[in-house]
């Protein structure tokens, strides 16, 4: 687990990374990895320590390249920077694959 420019390591929810060996984490490169999970599955504290440990415009440029995001996420992340909800690599992405039926 790498440092993050100087600043305390963010104390997510341990069931956040379930899949991830945590202490390989580089909290500079995985940026965006992050930043999808706590938006797809973390929690309130989760998103909290997230925004203490990166500024608003480091979390709008990474999620703006994030390949997939649940709906509600995407729509959150939308609000919370501003952004048109277009200009999201994954809305892009979900517009040029239509799924049948809408599922």
């Amino acid at each position: 687990m790498k440092k993050l420019n100087n600043k305390k390591i963010p104390k997510f929810s341990e069931n956040l990374f379930w899949d991830t060996d945590i202490q390989s984490l580089d909290y500079n490169e995985h940026l965006s990895f992050i930043i999808a999970r706590v938006l797809d599955y973390g929690t309130w504290h989760d998103w909290k320590e997230l925004c203490r440990c990166y500024s608003k415009e480091q979390i709008r440029e990474a999620s703006l390249q994030i390949r997939s995001l649940f709906p509600k996420s995407l729509n959150f992340i939308a609000f919370y920077t501003n952004t048109p909800i277009k200009e999201y690599r994954c809305y892009k992405l979900r517009q040029s694959a239509p799924t049948l039926w809408n599922s």
